[in-house]
């Protein structure tokens, strides 16, 4: 049986296919047979590492791309690398700390949760990325909700997108609280990313009690933090986006005329 065949059958693919190159440089510098077999087994991990964490992203859903060295700080002043280290680190998971960003659109609530969960893959654990809305409606129509649940309880760290950013009927409170409790009953942390604030979920979630206790589970050994300012997305454009409140905008009247409500 030949070394390529053996390589194969123990399914050290990488060995194989660097194994020429590293044995011409071995005999040009001279490596001693340990610093051989070294080189050897740290580019099949090196490779083993790179294809689990491909992998797992694909696995996580993240409806695109990010880090946390790609998003810029200098343009949120009022959040600093610094006060992000802690979900950063093995610790997310170890010590289960779940994260609510609020926020207006544009402020960078969902990169940093997408870059959060993805740094928690290179740190060799699981991600899923779901909206809130596309949740609730999956549990809701199951016809088996423990079966339902899997794909949400599973993974190691959760990010639930977009809470509040869409109205939800009746029976929301109850899968999302399901999702919320049985992950903090297991110890595996939530990001939620929302438009809204707190005090205002349990009108979003039609049940004020559920939406306290989702709140009080997530926070329990997680933190709050909101973000303010701009949206990044319309950087440079000087666009007003204060709009009037509703008792300030005009009404028409009859005739065509408009008054203010006022």
């Amino acid at each position: 049986m030949t070394l390529d065949i053996m390589l194969k059958r123990l399914g050290l693919s990488t060995v194989q296919r660097v194994l020429p190159d590293l044995t011409s440089i071995a005999e040009k510098e001279a490596w001693s047979y340990t610093q051989f077999l070294e080189r050897l087994v740290s580019e099949e991990i090196a490779q083993r590492a790179e294809n689990r964490i491909a992998n797992q992203v694909a696995k996580a859903k993240f409806p695109f791309q990010a880090t946390i060295e790609t998003f810029d700080f200098t343009f949120k002043s009022d959040l600093k690398l610094q006060m992000l280290g802690r979900f950063l680190g093995p610790e997310l998971v170890s010590e289960h700390r779940s994260l609510i960003l609020e926020g207006p659109p544009g402020t960078g609530k969902t990169h940093l949760c997408i870059s959060i969960a993805y740094k928690s893959i290179q740190n060799g654990f699981s991600a899923r990325f779901t909206t809130a809305t596309a949740l609730i409606n999956d549990l809701r129509v199951a016809h088996d909700l423990n079966l339902a649940l899997k794909p949400y309880l599973q993974p190691h760290v959760l990010v639930i997108d977009e809470m509040g950013y869409l109205g939800y009927g009746s029976g929301a409170a109850d899968v999302l609280f399901q999702v919320v409790d049985q992950r903090y009953l297991k110890g595996k942390p939530i990001l939620f990313t929302t438009n809204k604030p707190l005090k205002h979920w349990g009108r979003v979630l039609h049940d004020e009690e559920l939406a306290r206790a989702i709140i009080d589970r997530t926070l329990h050994h997680g933190e709050y933090m909101k973000l303010t300012g701009a949206s990044y997305r319309l950087k440079g454009r000087k666009i007003d986006l204060d709009l009037p409140a509703i008792s300030e905008r005009p009404t028409a009247t009859k005739g065509g005329d408009t008054k203010s409500e006022n």
